[in-house]
């Protein structure tokens, strides 16, 4: 073959670029997975959960639950063997009125006994209020006394269930 008989060389024009090779999938991948990791940052919603910040779930309080906490956290728990059925009087009136401004149309003030208990777990099955069967009988019982881990339980149940109810 002489000069003149060769063909013409391929231009870069010609050349395809489709499909690409998997190297470059594979940088195409890892860039895509670092401008997201740098968009929606999960290292940082991590820290702001470690600091105590509000999570996704947890809604502000209203001011009728942060009223209720306070008076909650006012009341003269009975510890040391003291009698605690006043104690468990104030929670049941602290609950009742909660209960007859947020759900007046189902009267839970004219619940008693275990009646009271499913209705309040009704609302907020997180707390377990039905385990705590002492918050109905023992407003009854005149020498009723809880040891310090049940009161401190009890508090912390309804604690919850005036942070979560429905």
């Amino acid at each position: 073959m002489n000069a003149l008989e060769l063909e013409p060389l391929i231009t870069p024009a010609a050349v395809s670029w489709w499909p690409l090779a998997a190297g470059w999938w594979f940088l195409a991948a890892l860039l895509l997975s670092v401008v997201l990791l740098l968009k929606f940052r999960p290292w940082k919603r991590l820290q702001r959960g470690k600091r105590g910040d509000l999570s996704q779930h947890e809604q502000p309080l209203d001011p009728q639950r942060q009223t209720a906490l306070l008076e909650l956290a006012q009341l003269d728990k009975p510890y040391n063997g003291q009698p605690a059925s006043h104690w468990l009087q104030q929670l049941n009136a602290l609950l009742k009125r909660l209960c007859r401004i947020r759900y007046p149309d189902d009267h839970p003030h004219t619940l008693s006994g275990r009646a009271w208990l499913a209705f309040l777990d009704s609302r907020c099955p997180a707390a377990g209020l039905t385990r705590w069967m002492v918050l109905v009988e023992g407003t009854y019982r005149a020498e009723c006394r809880l040891d310090d881990k049940a009161i401190q339980g009890l508090e912390q149940s309804v604690q919850i269930w005036i942070r979560k109810h429905v």
